[in-house]
């Protein structure tokens, strides 16, 4: 098992880091593009949105695939194919000719997109001592962030000089460079036990895990979560494109050098984690995220970007705890636990629009902040459920603990144990 911070932890860290980043550039490229592309091709604002949702939709269902499959065969090359793949399609997109091509080339690509996603945590979770687990998950899912602002900024300043197709090539020059370095960093993996895939063991094993509460809740509650926050950034684009802001494509896309927030809160969530629990942590990070949306009500655009900033923050502390908390409870096909962690993640962002959409007509921007503080309101529920769980089964085994006929011996032989 590799232990925290030795070299080979760092390069496989990296490694996995620059995989995620390179997943995230792919995948989010087009949000600062969509007001430019809903004027290209002459659609609705939902017909639109269908740009980023088919992608994280068809992304939930391969899920459902490559974690089950990466249990059989093992992890590195179903990530090493898929980020081919991906760069591969983000040059195709360039010269997609019509607004239901884009769509099919970005569900395909959104399918082998999730192939890394997919794996990523559970290759740690095989590999990695716990304590070096938490503390690479909360830089694997920073990288994840990072990757979200590298292809909004690049999509929106590609695309003011040459067009969206321009900022499809250019993202899909860097995936195929960055593979190549990703390739050379991975090492191969050495506590992976491979189990024979069937097809009904594959779904007894999402059986189990949706019958579990401790997992269902993380479950409900990411995917909540990235449902709110995902797609106020895709509602925000429309306000700030149109009067008093009036932003432009590139400008748009620096708005979302606001998920700096999300790293810093990834990375910090190890160290909270050790000082508080992870649900506590949880709960922390939904509610900096609802206040965060309250402050982008202001009509200031500096305010706006402070809100944005704390709900990235925010979202991102709680995603990190609720996917590790996944990893830490799996009893078994720890690669499908996360898989399924991940399909109810990008399903949540899939159906945002559909949540979101009818309270935009209403109220506009308003009616956006509504929505998101009742979803919120459900999602916190949740956390304070998982907490009072952790609660109540450290207190219990505290007072098996203090009944056993063994405690005392056992009190005796600890320290030496401990060295």
């Amino acid at each position: 098992m590799i232990a925290a911070r030795t070299p080979a932890w760092w390069r496989t860290t990296l490694a996995l880091c620059l995989g995620s980043f390179l997943v995230f550039i792919n995948l989010y490229a087009p949000q600062p593009l969509l007001p430019a592309l809903r004027e290209a091709f002459g659609v609705s604002t939902l017909a639109i949105s269908l740009v980023m949702s088919v992608a994280t939709l068809s992304l939930a269902a391969s899920l459902l695939v490559f974690g089950p499959l990466s249990d059989a065969i093992g992890r590195g090359a179903i990530m090493r194919l898929t980020l081919l793949a991906s760069g591969l399609l983000s040059l195709a997109l360039s010269l997609a000719p019509t607004f239901e091509a884009l769509l099919v080339l970005r569900a395909l690509q959104g399918f082998v997109l999730g192939g890394l996603p997919a794996v990523a945590i559970a290759w740690m979770g095989d590999e990695f001592e716990r304590p070096a687990l938490l503390s690479a998950v909360g830089l694997y899912i920073g990288a994840n962030s990072l990757g979200g602002i590298g292809g909004r900024v690049v999509g929106g300043a590609v695309a003011e000089i040459g067009g969206a197709s321009a900022s499809f090539l250019a993202v899909g020059a860097m995936t195929l460079v960055g593979l190549a370095l990703f390739w050379k960093l991975l090492p191969p993996a050495r506590a992976f036990t491979p189990r024979r895939f069937a097809l009904g063991g594959a779904l007894a094993d999402l059986g189990a895990h949706l019958v579990t509460p401790k997992l269902l809740g993380a479950y409900l509650l990411g995917g909540l979560n990235f449902m709110i926050f995902i797609n106020q950034y895709s509602y925000l684009t429309f306000r700030l494109a149109e009067a008093p802001f009036g932003l432009g494509a590139r400008l748009l896309g620096l708005i979302f050098l606001t998920y700096l927030g999300g790293t810093l809160g990834s990375s910090l969530s190890g160290r909270l984690a050790a000082r508080w629990s992870q649900p506590a942590c949880m709960m922390l990070g939904i509610l900096i995220l609802a206040g965060g949306t309250a402050m982008t009500l202001a009509g200031s655009l500096g305010w706006i970007i402070i809100g944005l900033s704390l709900n990235a923050f925010g979202f991102f502390l709680a995603h990190s705890m609720a996917s590790s908390w996944v990893g830490r409870h799996a009893r078994c096909a720890r690669g499908s636990a996360s898989a399924l962690y991940l399909v109810f993640y990008y399903g949540g962002a899939s159906l945002g629009g559909l949540w979101l959409e009818p309270f935009w007509r209403a109220a506009g921007w308003l009616g956006v902040a509504l929505a998101s503080w009742l979803v919120l309101g459900a999602t916190l529920a949740l956390a304070a459920w998982l907490w009072c769980g952790e609660r109540r089964e450290a207190q219990g085994a505290a007072l098996a603990l203090a009944s056993s006929p063994q405690t005392s011996s056992s009190r005796s032989t600890r320290p030496q144990a401990d060295l």
